[in-house]
């Protein structure tokens, strides 16, 4: 299913994506319709400078959302979609899948065409936040990645990972137990702090030049993203990859590297360890299943470079 909507002035796109999937509004909530899966959406507005939306449900058949900005110019806002931020241990459907676990960061008019895959959950929080506004809040801090966020008139793409703090935030924001007449103000404050989170983690980034990069180099970087994603038992071929982009090497390592914040082989094998860990403690695989599932040829290898990531053999991890 495509469905086309109009954002005018940052207005957000919450009401008018139900009005076009049919769903039914109870109160601030959103429920997804029984044909289309299952769950929630909700949102909370404080003023033109901070909305957020949060989307906690899975659909059965595949939804492109294709939005159309008539912003003026200026007054564009930051996106931070963190999505899988919620815990999703206790997921029953098998045939289920969850989204990958990261922080997107750029502008709204970037993020203009959501994908929304069938059989997958999605447990995301997206705030939007104007660039007063955080500036107001965070323009003091001294780290080139936050500085082209705040005031960068180039177009930027970032992603970083979510942290346990991230998760205990949102978490609190889901079963809150606050009065009904406390709930905005609480909300207000946990959005806040989970931007706090998300600054925190960015001041960890090795600072390096960047450079504006065009909004068809974002999707041919997330594609590799994504290819690496499906080919975890082999290592990436750069040459190839380049290739497949319609880019250079040297342009492609750039570009990863400025978005991810690691090179493509680093970022090839965070996310291979990544998949080891789930498989041992959710799938409950043996070491060796694991490990030869995800192309190590070498058990001894596989088990350093697991507790390098992680911090503990593979073997004690998954008896944890």
């Amino acid at each position: 299913m495509k469905i086309e909507v109009v954002d005018k002035n940052g207005s957000g796109i919450l009401q008018k994506f139900a009005d076009a999937i049919g769903a039914r509004v109870r109160g601030r909530f959103i429920d997804i319709p029984q044909h289309l899966g299952e769950g929630y959406m909700t949102g909370f507005t404080w003023g033109n400078d901070l909305r957020m939306m949060i989307r906690n449900y899975y659909l059965k058949e595949e939804i492109v959302l294709e939005r159309k900005n008539e912003i003026p110019e200026g007054q564009e806002n930051v996106i931070f979609f963190l999505s899988s931020i919620f815990d999703s241990s206790n997921q029953k459907q098998e045939t289920i899948i969850a989204e990958q676990p990261n922080v997107f960061i750029a502008m709204q008019s970037v993020s203009s065409v959501m994908a929304m895959p069938q059989n997958t959950f999605f447990r995301s929080i997206t705030i939007s936040a104007s660039r007063e506004y955080l500036k107001q809040h965070f323009g003091e801090l001294n780290h080139s990645i936050v500085s082209s966020i705040l005031s960068s008139k180039d177009t930027f793409a970032y992603e970083i990972g979510i942290s346990p703090a991230m998760i205990t935030t949102a978490s609190e924001m889901l079963y809150q137990s606050v009065p009904e007449s406390l709930e905005n103000h609480y909300n207000k404050l946990k959005c806040e702090e989970l931007l706090c989170h998300i600054f925190a983690l960015l001041l960890q980034r090795e600072e390096t030049p960047s450079s504006g990069i065009h909004i068809k180099d974002i999707k041919a970087i997330y594609a590799i993203k994504y290819h690496l994603q499906s080919n975890l038992d082999k290592a990436p071929e750069i040459n190839s990859l380049a290739k497949e982009a319609g880019m250079s090497e040297p342009k492609l390592r750039k570009l990863f590297k400025q978005t991810f914040g690691k090179g493509v082989f680093e970022y090839y094998q965070y996310m291979r360890i990544q998949e080891a860990a789930r498989l041992l403690k959710e799938k409950h695989l043996s070491v060796s299943e694991v490990g030869y599932q995800l192309g190590f040829t070498n058990l001894s290898h596989f088990s350093r470079v697991f507790e390098q990531q992680i911090g503990l053999k593979p073997k004690k991890y998954s008896a944890l």
